[in-house]
């Protein structure tokens, strides 16, 4: 029999603050159906959904419009050489596109516990290296 290893993470997107429960402060309470148990994930090159390795959070402002978004999710590891296609191998900040807009803000990245997309106080966030004009396709959350 194969294992594979799987995440639970909380998936949701808050855009201008309009899904409160979404929004840092994150509290548990009240979002077991924000809870994906196992999360299921995009994998480029690949149809379907996957079971994931890593959850996500994204929040920035949009360029065009000063909007805000926040957005929880699930991820994998496509299996890539580099580390700057590869969404769950290290949390980014700068510029990224989302939905085919600019967004500026930071995508981090977890994977040593289940639904460990919540929010974080700074002593728990990774070190966030700086690249610009980063892009990244977030196909990852068609299936929420």
């Amino acid at each position: 029999m194969i294992k594979a290893h799987t995440i639970d993470c909380f998936k949701c997107i808050s855009i201008n603050h309009d899904y409160k429960p979404c929004e840092d402060p994150f509290h548990n309470n009240y979002t077991s159906d924000m809870l994906h148990s196992p999360c299921m994930g995009g994998r480029k090159g690949r149809d379907g959904v996957f079971p994931a390795t890593s959850c996500i959070k994204l929040s920035g402002i949009f360029e065009d419009s000063e909007d805000t978004i926040l957005v929880r999710g699930c991820a994998l590891d496509s299996g890539t050489l580099t580390t700057d296609t590869e969404l769950v191998r290290m949390s980014h900040c700068g510029a990224f596109r989302y939905d085919n807009r600019y967004v500026r803000g930071c995508v981090q990245s977890c994977n040593d516990a289940d639904a460990c997309n919540r929010a974080m106080d700074s002593k728990h966030i990774a070190i966030l290296s700086s690249m610009p004009a980063i892009i990244i396709s977030m196909i990852i959350f068609v299936s929420l």
